[in-house]
């Protein structure tokens, strides 16, 4: 996850425009499905609102992506995901360039999918792991966030059921994070980049 950032001298580490983080141990994501893609099966470029656990926005994201990617790779697509707050200042999720936070980065493992979570450094400090295979048919995945021992389970990010008619129609889905409110903002903001990148890995239908 990469950002173009400078630290913010009110709040130490602080990349501008994740102050917000730094205040919340849960989020919600929800993924805006386009009437079209619905009808059609037209994949369109993904667009998501983060809101808080009350419900009020407090980023928005959207895929950036050429139709001709969608259309063909589907699922397999690499992407650049632009956050914005609700004062329409962005924060660039792509790799490169910028100023990278963190790194989300696959172990491989032959029935659960699982990942490191490094810092800007390259250094692990958490790791997620997704349930044993079969698991999508489950009415809600839980990726565990765990710490590096494995022994602590510190937060989870979870595909929450959307209902059987859009689960079967659309590729639209609901995801919560959460996690410690003392965690890094950083690592917040990565957790938040590991929740599209589950999506687009074990999600995300191809058309």
């Amino acid at each position: 996850m990469n950002m173009y950032a400078v630290p913010n001298p009110e709040i130490p580490a602080c990349p501008p425009g994740l102050e917000y983080l730094t205040q919340v141990d849960q989020l919600l994501i929800k993924q805006k499905v386009e009437l079209v893609e619905a009808l059609v099966g037209f994949e369109s470029n993904n667009k998501y609102e983060v809101r808080n656990t009350v419900g009020q926005n407090v980023f928005y994201a959207v895929e950036e992506n050429d139709c001709l990617s969608r259309q063909c790779c589907g699922p397999m697509r690499s992407f650049n995901i632009h956050v914005l707050d609700n004062y329409g200042q962005e924060l660039e999720v792509q790799s490169p360039p910028g100023n990278t936070v963190g790194y989300v980065t696959q172990q491989w493992h032959p029935f659960s999918p699982k990942f490191i979570v490094a810092n800007e450094h390259l250094e692990p400090v958490l790791k997620i792991h997704g349930p044993f295979c079969g698991w999508s048919c489950l009415p809600d995945v839980d990726f565990e966030i765990l710490t590096l021992d494995e022994v602590s389970k510190i937060g989870k990010i979870s595909k929450q059921w959307t209902g059987l008619l859009r689960e079967a129609f659309t590729d639209a889905d609901n995801f919560g994070i959460q996690f410690p409110m003392d965690l890094d903002v950083k690592m917040k903001a990565v957790m938040i980049g590991a929740c599209f990148l589950i999506d687009f890995m074990f999600f995300e239908t191809n058309n």
